[in-house]
């Protein structure tokens, strides 16, 4: 099957209470792990691709990976850049074969922000092309995107409905209390549903995104942090809430912190019981089936799009 765009997917996600997973990727094995897994489940993806990933594995050998990918499950599969930081940058991706872009200018003025998410709508939709954007700001830190709690902003709904018509825009990535990366919550992290449930009747039918929305699972931490890492007290999402999100308004769910756990804590474990190791297969194999087995849980049991393909 072809790559796909987000529309049809979203629609399908909003009238049957679900949520897409969009998960970041970066080399082979993650493609792999969570491709695999979504064949199993016959579920939906989005393969995420930040600006990050895209430097460090290289556009083409990314597309051809995800080309592979799409032939080996014949999914519909979309993919998207996670945090474009301008046009140019949203451009080439679009010229490259995306299928969704997400132009993030949330650290601009509202009317700046509009006018470059417009001017990356105006490009990209001539081109069949989806955009995302995003209004208010999450905490924590993933590749170059680094706001401190105190620079957080939470989505104001009065807003969205003149953000939306005035872009053109396809989704909106909102902030109700996700964070980027493993960030350390003062507490439990906990989402403001009623800035959801307002954006929600403001704009009906629309889909909502939610970014920073990884749990943080602790085994996976508890792994590091035993084999030499240093994360402690590190929390994210409980999943009770990200599939209660995913049950409203929300279609698509960002999980990318969660999927780098996973592969560090497997790898800290095979080189900790065998420092001899030196075959790439033998660690990162492991972590491959690890990633699959995170993926697959999240699509069954957090996203709900299992057997939505």
């Amino acid at each position: 099957m072809p790559l796909v765009t987000t529309k049809e997917m979203f629609k399908k996600a909003y009238e049957g209470g679900y949520a897409i997973g969009a998960f970041n990727v970066n080399n082979m094995e993650i493609i792999q792990g969570i491709t695999e897994a979504a064949k199993e489940v016959n579920a939906p993806l989005i393969l995420q691709v930040s600006a990050g990933a895209r430097k460090y594995a290289n556009h083409t050998y990314l597309m051809k990976l995800i080309e592979a990918a799409t032939i080996e499950t014949d999914l519909p599969i979309a993919v998207h850049l996670d945090h474009g930081d301008s046009f140019e940058l949203c451009k080439s991706c679009i010229d490259g074969g995306f299928t969704s872009v997400m132009i993030d200018a949330s650290h601009l003025p509202f009317e700046e922000n509009i006018k470059l998410t417009k001017q990356v709508v105006d490009y990209a939709h001539p081109r069949g092309v989806v955009v995302e954007a995003e209004l208010g700001r999450l905490a924590g830190v993933e590749d170059d995107i680094n706001v401190s709690a105190e620079d957080a902003v939470y989505t104001d709904p009065k807003e969205v409905e003149e953000f939306v018509e005035r872009t053109g825009v396809d989704s909106l990535a909102i902030a109700i209390g996700t964070s980027h990366g493993a960030y350390k919550f003062k507490g439990e992290a906990k989402l403001r549903f009623d800035i959801l449930e307002e954006i929600q009747r403001r704009l009906p039918g629309f889909p909502i995104v939610l970014h920073g929305a990884s749990s943080v699972i602790p085994e996976y931490v508890d792994t590091i942090n035993k084999y030499g890492g240093q994360m402690p007290g590190a929390k994210g999402v409980p999943e009770d809430m990200l599939r209660k999100a995913a049950s409203m308004a929300v279609c698509k769910i960002n999980i990318d912190s969660d999927l780098r756990l996973a592969m560090t804590a497997t790898i800290r474990k095979v080189f900790a019981e065998n420092p001899a190791e030196f075959d790439p297969r033998k660690y990162l194999g492991p972590a491959r089936e690890e990633i699959k087995k995170l993926v697959k849980h999240k699509l069954i049991n957090v996203l709900g799009c299992a057997g939505k393909a």
